[in-house]
């Protein structure tokens, strides 16, 4: 079964468009990881820092590998931002 994740980030100030560069090439890196069915960032229109991350993994397995790698090999991400940001889980169960 499908995973969802919802992941919110806000960058770090002064540090919006680093993290929007650095969001782009993310997006190019784990769209070719096995398992991986959906990773895009959306950044806010009303408030620029504010960044989204939508991520869907073909199951828990995928997800994981994903999870280690990025401990592994992610700091860029989390130098540009304030705190951990915010992840929600999901099952992934489409309703239309």
């Amino acid at each position: 079964m499908s995973i969802r994740i919802v992941l919110t980030r806000t960058a770090k100030p002064g540090k919006t468009s680093a993290l929007a560069a650095a969001y782009k090439e993310r997006c190019r890196a784990v769209q070719q990881e096995p398992g991986c069915e959906q990773f895009e960032v959306f950044q806010g229109v009303e408030n620029p820092e504010r960044f989204v991350v939508m991520e869907r993994w073909k199951d828990e397995a995928a997800e994981e590998a994903h999870r280690l790698l990025t401990q592994a090999g992610q700091p860029v991400v989390r130098e540009l931002s304030v705190g951990a940001g915010e992840r929600e889980d999901y099952t992934y169960n489409r309703t239309r």
